[in-house]
């Protein structure tokens, strides 16, 4: 991670209006952060995002949560060219049983 770089001071707050957006630590939110900017985010903020954290630790993070939106999860799968099926959100998904509406 690149410490000397506040990433926060490019990110729009509105993403984090459940939490202390003053109180956030880059380090320690990690995982807020990469999962709002992606869901919520333009490519300009994703793009600081991938530069702060690097490619490996975004990637490893959203394949490790439990819930993403079908679109952001194609998006990211496109992105990052990894198969739907690697990240936990989509198989997750499959192993819930669908009920009729």
């Amino acid at each position: 991670m690149n410490s000397g770089n506040l990433i926060l001071s490019k990110l729009n707050p509105q993403y984090f209006w459940d939490v202390d957006f003053t109180a956030l630590d880059e380090a320690l939110s990690c995982r807020l952060i990469i999962e709002r900017v992606f869901s919520f985010g333009d490519l300009k903020e994703m793009n600081h995002v991938l530069h702060f954290y690097g490619t490996q630790t975004v990637v490893d993070v959203l394949s490790n949560l439990s819930y993403l939106d079908p679109k952001t999860l194609n998006f990211i799968s496109k992105l990052f060219n990894k198969p739907r099926e690697e990240f936990r959100c989509y198989m997750r998904k499959l192993s819930k049983p669908q009920h009729w509406t």
